[in-house]
């Protein structure tokens, strides 16, 4: 007698369902629910600075979002937690999903060593699907440095900053002084 392996295949209301009553966060993608792994101390803290030193710097009309609000890519089927996300104009909740957002102009990541790769690789693909977002900024947990994916017209562009340096964000008509960012958020061990 052989063995088979089952594949499970989760609907998304299964999904939503289980996210209602989850007590750590799950994403969704083609069926699979995947737990996201709770952040470091250094983690969170370079959150929260992105998060306070943006607030300031929004434009009217625009609403900065913690890591407890879901983004649905509807084109992938992905749907995630970004650690922080900004919407211009009115929220456009998911048709399948009246807790999801589909609109974010702006998607922050903070890296991790267990997702790095993942965040900027496939995640990053996913991102790009959506249609009104114009920046993706990744925030290392490793070095004071910030990766910028910028869409202008319909290509994508690459920009980095290192220490000393500060990173104009065109879609809030904002920027981000590295240094002062991993001040308030990083402690070197």
């Amino acid at each position: 007698m052989s063995a088979t392996t089952r594949q499970v295949h989760y609907s998304y209301a299964e999904y939503l369902a289980l996210e209602n009553h989850a007590t750590v966060r799950h994403e969704y993608l083609d069926g699979e629910i995947y737990a996201m792994a709770g952040g470091s101390p250094d983690h969170a803290a370079l959150a929260a600075a992105v998060i306070a030193l943006l607030a300031p710097q929004l434009p009217s009309g625009c609403r900065l979002f913690t890591s407890d609000l879901r983004v649905r890519i509807v084109d992938t089927g992905l749907s995630t937690y970004p650690d922080a996300a900004v919407v211009c104009g009115a929220t456009e909740r998911a048709s399948d999903d009246g807790l999801a957002v589909v609109n974010p102009v702006l998607v922050v990541e903070v890296t991790s060593p267990s997702t790095e790769a993942y965040d900027r690789g496939d995640k990053l693909r996913h991102y790009k699907s959506l249609r009104s977002l114009r920046e993706v900024l990744f925030v290392s947990h490793t070095e004071s440095r910030l990766t910028l994916h910028r869409k202008e017209g319909d290509a994508w562009t690459t920009l980095t900053a290192g220490p000393g340096e500060k990173l104009a964000l065109a879609s809030l008509s904002g920027e981000l002084a590295v240094d002062e960012l991993y001040s308030a958020g990083f402690e070197d061990s």
